[in-house]
């Protein structure tokens, strides 16, 4: 069994997907949520599930670096780490400290519209075709290796609410998969 975190900021739908998907119950266990946002609904989704939670303010620290280093003290042992609507940037000392794997899920086909507001920021571009990737994380924003990729064609009737509504059914699918996949490899 994998130990991993998940670090979101939000409503916790994409935390609650993989907390609960049975394919991955005797896979992963989830041994931490981090959580930067003290009011989010994530977090109560995961002391529903008996999930420990570490919260933070960037604020309460003199730096990221000074944040990221009391995170990775936290993380550090565990085998996976996967971004789940985490609305900060990983730094490199970061990252050249957690030599595992960390996975991320933007909801664009990327490499277009990398950061904030992809969905938006597709929809208003009048792309005919719209959808999500799960890649690692690296020093470049959105910008490592993509895992995978699913996408749906715009209708005429589509709003910015409707398809948001459809990335996030995409995400709800496909995360759980890939991590899936990932695991098994592993084990």
């Amino acid at each position: 069994m994998k130990k991993v975190a998940i670090f979101a900021s939000g409503t916790g739908s994409n935390f609650e997907k993989i907390a609960d998907d049975e394919r991955l119950k005797d896979k992963i266990s989830i041994e931490l949520l981090v959580c930067d946002r003290k009011d989010a609904a994530v977090i109560r989704k995961a002391h529903d599930r008996n999930i420990k939670v570490f919260i933070f303010s960037a604020k309460d620290f003199e730096s990221k670096e000074a944040y990221e280093s009391v995170i990775f003290e936290k993380v550090k042992d565990l085998d996976y780490i996967f971004l789940a609507g985490y609305m900060r940037i990983i730094s490199p000392y970061f990252l050249e400290r957690y030599k595992k794997t960390i996975l991320n899920l933007h909801p664009s086909l990327l490499p277009k519209f990398k950061g904030k507001d992809a969905i938006e920021q597709a929809f208003n571009a009048g792309e005919k075709e719209i959808g999500i990737s799960i890649h690692y994380v690296n020093e470049e924003l959105d910008g490592g290796e993509v895992i995978a990729q699913r996408s749906f064609v715009v209708q005429e009737d589509d709003t910015i609410e409707t398809v948001t509504e459809k990335v996030h059914k995409l995400e709800h699918k496909l995360y759980p998969e890939v991590i899936l996949k990932l695991v098994e490899e592993a084990l």
